[in-house]
């Protein structure tokens, strides 16, 4: 019987999730901007409805009286269930309405003024941000026994704590260093050898149109195999992937010159896409049946972008398509060269398969500082021109749009997630290392735009596992190890280093 209670409990939660979801969607997407305010207050005062109803106490009656009644599904969703409860009962409902508010103003200022990177009119709400998550880090440390920031990480990948991130990330600092230059160098002799054939001439600058490039994303998409009857593709200032299972909403933004940066973009909130259009029907409702934390959601959304969109057999596919949809005159050398371009930037959603960790390193580095109490706000522009330097020898001090202001993460109050980008491309990479043993000729797939083969496996093995199981425990029956990173580096080595 209280399962049942807790059952019902869950399915109301769903729906008030459902209706924020796409609330939020809307938000980034088409809503009014006189419509913030009210949009804010809306999505707050449902966000307090949800931590309310989770938090009464006659629900942790129910979830000791049902442990009677849980076995298999039942046992690991009341764990789950239990679990996320106790991060709910970490902060009181008037803090997480008046945090969720606040979040969603800074988000709809930090568009109106990323454009001119005006950070001086946005750093006051940015630091009220910063001064509310460090608030809710101190309430969930005290809750957890955790350390301030490891309770942030908590709440985007459970069990996954700054002291394993950090010896990963140093092994991937100390590697990068030393392998950037060596990537340089083999771009400069794959352009030399593509100039010398005459492949890299083209009139003028290009400008391929926006609806050939909706095109080429909704044609990639299909081909990876996005459910069209439960989701959509749509524009926004950032992309990202949102809405819920039964209707994901995929954002992007597209760039006249640069087809590959929507195109990409695609692939990757694909990647997100398809894994919650796997997850298991039967506990869409509990928080079981949820993704397992944001670095697996990522090693999915990476894997489809990075493993695959930069594979030299998936642009045998994808070619063809870009002809077609853009006019593009193109050979494959020319495009696997444009897919495998490393350089330095400043964008991180932009960087290619070598540097983007050092973005993230940089982002954990500055946050571990934040909620260390050793970085202020009002210093993170020189604190971030520090590292940048150091990591990839550029300076963002006189632009603070290609700098702190260019993630929507931070004005969005979302702390403790960007471990979760690099943590997926390691995983990735072990998930098609592991691929690649039992589907020894899976290049032919990809050269045939066909993932069957590839989503088969994933589901079994990542999708339809959810949070029934740690992400450990998931990547240990997938691909036989837990969190390594040298397969990401031998991938790295054997796609840029020769």
């Amino acid at each position: 019987m209280s399962f049942a209670k807790l059952d019902e409990l869950c399915r109301q939660v769903a729906a008030l999730d459902h209706a924020q979801s796409m609330l939020g969607a809307d938000e980034a997407t088409h809503m009014a901007p006189g419509g913030g305010a009210d949009r804010a207050d809306a999505m707050a005062r449902l966000a307090g409805m949800i931590h309310r109803m989770i938090t009464d106490p006659q629900v942790g009656d129910w979830l000791a009286d049902a442990k009677d009644e849980g076995d298999g599904g039942k046992a690991a969703a009341l764990r789950e269930f239990a679990r996320v409860r106790a991060n709910r009962m970490a902060l009181p409902a008037q803090f997480v309405e008046r945090q969720t508010a606040a979040r969603l103003r800074s988000e709809q200022l930090w568009r109106t003024l990323k454009p001119s990177g005006n950070w001086k009119a946005f750093l006051p709400t940015l630091a009220g941000v910063i001064a509310l998550a460090r608030e809710e880090a101190a309430m969930r440390a005290a809750a957890s026994g955790l350390d301030p920031y490891d309770a942030l990480i908590e709440q985007y990948d459970p069990g996954t704590r700054a002291a394993a991130i950090e010896p990963v990330f140093a092994r991937l600092r100390q590697f990068l260093g030393e392998f950037l230059p060596v990537a340089l160098a083999v771009q400069r002799r794959r352009r030399e050898k593509l100039a010398a054939r005459g492949e890299l001439a083209s009139p003028g600058k290009p400008v391929y149109p926006l609806e050939g490039q909706r095109a080429l994303g909704l044609a990639g998409m299909a081909a990876a195999g996005f459910d069209f009857a439960r989701g959509s593709l749509s524009v926004s200032h950032h992309p990202f992937c949102g809405g819920v299972p039964s209707d994901v909403r995929i954002m992007t933004r597209y760039r006249g010159g640069d087809f590959l940066s929507s195109f990409m973009a695609i692939l990757h909130e694909t990647g997100h896409a398809l894994y919650e259009q796997g997850l298991p029907a039967e506990w869409a409702h509990w928080p079981c049946g949820k993704a397992r934390g944001m670095a697996m959601h990522e090693s999915q959304s990476l894997f489809v972008e990075k493993q695959v969109g930069r594979h030299p057999a998936f642009w045998r596919f994808a070619l063809p398509l870009a002809r077609k949809h853009l006019k593009l005159d193109w050979k494959h050398g020319r495009a696997v060269y444009e897919a495998q371009r490393v350089a330095r930037g400043y964008i991180r959603v932009e960087a290619d398969e070598v540097t983007y960790p050092l973005h993230v390193i940089l982002r954990f580095e500055l946050e571990a500082d934040i909620f260390a109490g050793r970085l202020a706000a009002a210093d993170i522009p020189q604190a971030w021109d520090a590292r940048m330097r150091a990591y990839l020898g550029l300076g963002t001090l006189d632009r603070p749009a290609q700098g702190p202001m260019q993630d929507v993460h931070w004005p969005a109050g979302i702390f403790g997630y960007f471990p979760s980008y690099t943590l997926g491309a390691v995983m990735a990479a072990q998930q098609w290392r592991a691929i690649a043993r039992t589907h020894r000729d899976i290049e032919k797939d990809l050269a045939r735009g066909d993932f069957s083969r590839i989503n088969r496996w994933r589901d079994k093995r990542i999708w339809k596992k959810a949070s029934l199981h740690p992400a450990d425990a998931i990547m240990q029956a997938a691909t036989g190890s837990g969190l390594d990173p040298e397969p990401f580096i031998d991938h790295l080595r054997a796609r840029y280093g020769q």
